[in-house]
């Protein structure tokens, strides 16, 4: 998803595979109670996506991930139970507790019917939540915590595992702690004030529900197999589908709210004189602190170590070997983060996006 939806990708996409790929294999052989990787379709929706779209795109990245790592001598039981799914919950709230139903549902399908998986837990999708911070509005800021607090009851309702509540100001800068305090509070109060936690599927059985869940299955199902025909989650990446997918619905969406199709309270309706609010405010002492502490770690290591873990790393890459074990020696020499992305840099090189982007 950062090939299409975030932005923070350095090496081209089969070597960011590769590399995703080593991290799951070394924590499945070495680690295997640990948690190898989130599967985010929040960014994607965040960038613009449906909720189809949300869920088809991640769970089509998941199939590069598993198809790569089974590859690799691992089985897909040996994978999945590891994994977590990271989403968005957005203020459409009847739509968005059966998208995290119906997620559940395809995933299952997915792990039972394509992978043949055989450990139960791997058909059980886990779930992280985070409200959707393109939900919330610089104007009139604190109807944000009306609208977080609805997303969280959302997410609840849909069975999620793990929930972070966006603060209120975040339309405006880094959150405040009384802002931050409070987000943590307002999942706090539906986590153990609503009830809604302690059952199973609170809505379930609603003729709404049921009708919108078994039709975003549907969807959902049908997008996945779009991509297939496509080549898969590498192929739409490399020919610009995931990219041109998402400009599509930004745009349906950002037009929607200027035409006012859309309602947001306090954009295009209710709309009010701005309010100031306190901003968060950064200390330039907190940087020059960390490059006087990077400083002081690059006088004080042990160079000759650094240069042996370094040149360990681009041999494991150049090698076709996992990387892992050599970027755990680098980093014990207290080589850094950027001087490793610069060796694997020169063995894979970096991002090119196609013409399509």
């Amino acid at each position: 998803k950062e090939y299409f939806a975030r932005g923070t990708q350095i090496f081209p996409a089969p070597a960011g595979l590769t590399l995703s790929v080593d991290v799951i294999e070394h924590v499945a052989r070495r680690i295997p109670r640990w948690v190898s990787l989130a599967m985010s379709g929040y960014h994607i929706r965040e960038s613009g996506s449906s909720a189809v779209q949300e869920i088809a795109f991640t769970f089509a990245n998941a199939r590069a991930y598993l198809d790569a790592s089974i590859a690799r001598g691992l089985t897909v039981d040996d994978v999945a139970p590891t994994l977590f799914t990271f989403l968005s919950s957005n203020m459409d709230f009847m739509p968005e507790v059966a998208k995290f139903r119906a997620a559940r549902r395809v995933w299952a399908r997915l792990m039972r019917e394509t992978y043949q998986a055989k450990d139960p837990r791997s058909e059980q999708l886990r779930i992280f939540v985070f409200t959707a911070g393109s939900s919330l509005t610089a104007q009139q800021p604190l109807n944000n915590v009306v609208r977080t607090s609805i997303e969280a009851l959302a997410a609840a309702s849909g069975g999620l595992q793990t929930l972070h509540v966006c603060a209120f100001d975040e339309a405006l800068g880094v959150p405040t702690e009384s802002a931050a305090t409070l987000a943590l509070r307002t999942q706090q109060i539906v986590a153990f004030e609503t009830g809604v936690t302690g059952l199973v599927d609170p809505l379930g059985g609603s003729y709404v529900l049921e009708a919108l869940t078994d039709q975003l299955e549907r969807e959902i199902l049908d997008e996945m197999h779009r991509i297939e025909q496509k080549g898969g989650a590498l192929a739409c990446i490399e020919s610009g589908y995931f990219a041109t997918a998402l400009s599509d619905s930004a745009y349906e969406q950002a037009l929607a709210v200027d035409t006012g199709e859309k309602p947001v309270v306090g954009v295009n309706r209710f709309v009010t004189d701005p309010v100031s609010f306190e901003v968060f405010g950064i200390d330039p002492e907190s940087e020059r602190s960390q490059v006087r502490d990077l400083e002081r770690v690059r006088a004080t290591r042990d160079q000759a170590a650094v240069s042996r873990g370094l040149e360990e790393l681009r041999e494991a890459a150049s090698g076709g070997d996992n990387v892992v074990p050599a970027c755990v020696t680098a980093v014990r020499a207290y080589a850094t983060v950027g001087e490793i992305a610069d060796v694997l840099r020169g063995v894979y090189g970096t991002w090119k996006p196609s013409g399509t982007f």
